[in-house]
Parts: C-alpha cells; structure tokens; sequence
C-alpha cells in the first residue's frame, strides 16, 4: 500500500507519467482541488480566455511534444464552451484528456445550480465518459490514457466530484497500462497476394492519411514510395509525414476542387492504390468510390476496420502502417512504374492550378509568408477559403508543419492552436492564418498570448466577408444573405492588447511586417488587406 494520497494526486501522476506537462483552461470552484493536484505532479496550470480555445491550446501542445492534451473545465457553463474543441479532437483523431468538475451525486439530488449530466453529453462527443471514485482513482486515470491514445485517438472525459477531488486514499500498487505492440500482418494468402500486387503494378500510387500521422509512419512511407517508384498524396492533416519537397510527392488532397482536377483522374489511372493509414473523414464527397476495387487493386492498411464506405479495397490490413509497408517490401522486386512521365505531369498540373506569382491577394500573402519565414516555422490554419488555399500551396518540411482542423473545419482553432504549439516549443517560430470572422471568435485570447510572453504571427485574410460561404452563395446563383460584416481595424487590436500591429496591402509591406514580426519581443497580429472576390477560381 501506498501513503495516503488525494484522488486527484493519483489521477495527476498518471497523467504526468504519459508525458502531460501543460493543463488549458479556466477554473472555477470545484476544480480547485483538481488544479492544485496537477500543480503538484508538475502539470502547469495555463490560464485561458474560454475553455474553447483552451482546447485548441492543448492540441497544438500535443502535435509539438505528442503528450494528450489536458483541457480543464469547471461544471456547467464552463464544460459547456469546451464542446466545440473537444468534438473537433474526436473527429481530428487528438488525444485529449477533458477534466471537468462536478458536484457530487447527493448534492445534485437537490442543489440544481449549474448541474447537469456532464457523462449524457461527453458520451457523444468523446472515445469515453468516467466519473472518478475514491478506489479506483489510478485505474480511471489510466484507462483513460489508454482510450485516449489508442487507434484511433481521440478525447476521453473524467468527471471529478467534488468531495472524490480532496478524499484521501492508499491505493495497492496496481500494474500499469502494457506498452502497445506494433501489429504486422500474417504470412497467409493476403500478405502473398498483396506483395503479388505491389511486384506486377505499372501504374501504382499511395494515399497517406492522419493514422499513418498519428503512427510516426514517415520513414517507412518514403523508403516504400523510393523503392518502387511510388507517387504520393496525402490528406491535409497528413501534410509533411514525407517532405512535401520530395520528388514523389503530388501535396495535400481534401477540399480543393482545383486540386481535385488533376489529382482525381491520376488515382483512378492507377492499376494499384495503396492506402497508407488513410482516414477519409478530411476527404470531402467529391473523393467517395473514386475507384473500384473490382477493377483496380486496392490496398487498405488501418488501424481500425472500415465503417466509414468511403472507399471500398481489394484486401484490407488492420495492422501498424509502417511495419505493414516493411514487411510488404520485403523480397519484392522494384519495377519500372509511370513510364511515360506522369507523375510529372500532373504535378506540373498542380503547379500551374497554384500560381504563386500574384502581385496580391491571398496566394500572394501564402507565398511571400512562406518565402520569407525559416522552413521551421511552424502554421496553424482556421476554417475558410484561406484554408483550402493554404494547404495546398503551404509547403510542409516535416510532419505537422501544418495544423488545423480538418475533419471537423471549425472556426476559432488558428490562433489557439498556433499559441499552444509556441508554449510547446518557444524556440521555433509559430505563424497562425485566419479570416477576419475567425479571428473575431478568439480576438481574446491575444491577451492569453500577452500575459504568455509569446512571439506569435497572427495573420489575418481582412476582407469583411465569409469569403468562402459568399463564394458558394454566387455560384449557386444566390443573393448576398448573413455573410458581410464591419471592416476592422485588427492591427490596432493587435496593439490594444500588448503586442504590434500592422495593416499590409503589397508584398514588400508583408514582407517587412514579417521580418519585424521574428525580431519582436511579443506577439504581431498581420492585417492583410484582399478583397472578398480574390478566392475566384482559385480553390
């Protein structure tokens, strides 16, 4: 048996020993227990403006050091501001724990105030709901750790009531979670099959998506895609598991029906299709049956089974995407694929639908910002026209170069993703991209990032508009409606709340609000200036 020790000091070392050093969120009474056990484990509490953002926040902590997210809610109102965020790491596959107060189950029998069934709602929008108890304090907290960061990750809630929070208990040593082991697939006639496929395809090609991510599966793709001479595209989340520069790579694939044009038909060219840890949830409609199975082989390697009917495959792998690819390789000749230049072609195709030779707008503003800053810097992307734009013209050097919300596309995510990777790692540069009307939902939290001391970029697409909704209403021959709002003046809210602000119309101006943003010592809100018709024809 151990000293007696706090429920909440229990829960708080597991959450230590699986690598969580930060906690997001805004406390109210009944948390407080909770937040001094994590002060105690060594969990730095970071004071947030909504529990919204301070999800986001403990996201881009997670891409940075791979540790769950903690979010940190008190009851009601405030588990209430997290939904959002926590949904989006559920659909975006995030590792998350949510931590929320609550009042304990005899006191809700008759005090109503701010109580409701936290477990009812976190139940739909999370992998697990717990409610933590006195005895099994640890077991709760690492079976949560366990859920959390299984395939596929994703948020896991532990309600804590009050009187649970300070009750003190000696707990038996219990054994630990068991490390994961990596799953290969069987010698039998699939794994013959699959290695016959990969040996006789003249025209084969692979799809990488955020399980492959989320599985560190790099360098395994890359080896695989040079040894048999295979093209590769991946889903925005996926950007940068293989250099984006490599001679193989044909970008980011999701929401760019221009980007779709040529990479649509190159798939369905193949004689072979290798999805690599493919998640299609990034993929919009336009990418479901694109191929067929009968016709053309397929290979689907997942960490879970096929629920979603995307796309259907010839033979499917539920095993570890990097040690599949090794053992597929193995004892497989190389051939002599795409002969006649394709892979070439379509990425000039690519090159050609992504100009980056604008005097101004949007694309203009994506390339001088890459152009300009180190290939370290780390981006965050919110939701809009600039998003689609951006990720497939913003070149990733490394896995999670780019960050965003890609299945769930919500708004509000670029600037507390981007302040949360910055905390993670305060020695790389950290760039977030916004519209206007997303950057309005968060404005707040630049007062998080000065209290922070960070040196965040925050740019801003100001064109007054939702650009990408307005786009659709016009090609739909629809009239303007519920998407025009005021022209703000964000750099001056940039300097109301402690950092610099500028407002840039012109390359050389962005270029110089650039270098001047690397050099200050707080953050820089970019107000770049387009007009709202600038996204025409180029998404």
């Amino acid at each position: 048996m151990t000293d007696p020790k706090r429920t909440v000091d229990y829960l708080a070392e597991r959450l230590f020993e699986a690598g969580c050093r930060r906690a997001y969120g805004m406390p109210g009474g009944e948390v407080l227990t909770l937040v001094d056990g994590l002060a105690k484990a060594g969990i730095e509490f970071v004071l947030v403006k909504h529990e919204n953002s301070a999800a986001f926040m403990a996201e881009g902590d997670y891409h940075r050091t791979g540790a769950p997210g903690i979010l940190v809610a008190t009851l009601g109102p405030g588990a209430m501001n997290g939904v959002n965020a926590i949904a989006n790491a559920l659909q975006d596959r995030v590792p998350m724990i949510v931590l929320t107060g609550c009042v304990d189950a005899d006191e809700a029998q008759t005090y109503t105030h701010q109580v409701m069934d936290h477990g009812a709602l976190f139940s739909a929008i999370t992998k697990q709901s717990f409610r933590l108890t006195v005895d099994s304090c640890d077991i709760i907290a690492d079976r949560a750790v366990t859920v959390a960061t299984d395939p596929r990750p994703g948020p896991v809630h532990i309600d804590v009531p009050i009187s649970v929070a300070s009750t003190k208990v000696a707990l038996p040593m219990r054994r630990r979670r068991a490390d994961k082991s990596i799953s290969i697939p069987a010698d039998g006639p699939d794994l013959a099959a699959a290695k016959d496929m990969i040996a006789t395809a003249k025209r084969p090609v692979m799809i990488v998506g955020v399980d492959a991510m989320n599985e560190g599966a790099g360098g395994p793709i890359q080896t695989f895609c040079e040894t048999f001479n295979m093209p590769f595209v991946t889903t925005y989340k996926a950007k940068g598991i293989v250099p984006e520069s490599h001679p193989l790579c044909l970008g980011g694939a999701g929401l760019s029906p221009l980007a779709d044009r040529s990479l649509i038909p190159f798939v369905q060219s193949a004689d072979l299709i290798v999805c690599a840890g493919y998640d299609p949830i990034e993929m919009r409609p336009g990418w479901r049956e694109i191929w067929n199975p009968t016709r053309t082989n397929v290979i689907d390697i997942s960490p879970v089974v096929n629920d979603h009917y995307m796309h259907q495959s010839t033979l499917s792998f539920l095993t570890d995407t990097g040690a599949t690819l090794d053992v597929l390789a193995k004892g497989v000749a190389s051939n002599d694929t795409w002969p006649a230049g394709e892979i070439a072609q379509v990425q000039a195709a690519l090159a050609a639908a992504f100009p980056t030779d604008d005097a101004w707008g949007p694309a203009a503003v994506i390339d001088t910002c890459r152009q300009t800053l180190p290939d370290t810097t780390l981006a965050t992307a919110d939701s809009g026209a600039h998003r689609i734009l951006l990720s497939q013209m913003w070149a990733c050097h490394e896995p999670r170069g780019l960050m965003q919300s890609s299945a769930f596309c919500t708004m509000g995510c670029a600037v507390p993703l981007a302040m949360g990777a910055k905390i993670a790692s305060p020695d790389r540069p950290v760039v977030s991209f916004s519209g206007d009307a997303g950057f309005l939902m968060v404005t707040g939290e630049l007062a998080t990032a000065q209290e922070m001391g960070l040196k965040t970029i925050f740019v801003v697409f100001v064109d007054a508009s939702l650009a990408l909704i307005e786009l659709k209403q016009r090609q739909n021959q629809m009239k303007n409606h519920g998407v025009d709002f005021g022209h703000h003046d964000f750099a001056a809210i940039g300097r109301a709340f402690g950092g610099q602000g500028v407002s840039v119309s012109s390359r050389e101006a962005l270029e110089t609000a650039l270098k001047d943003a690397m050099n200050a010592d707080t953050f820089t809100v970019i107000a770049a200036e387009i007009d709202r018709t600038a996204y025409d024809g180029r998404i």
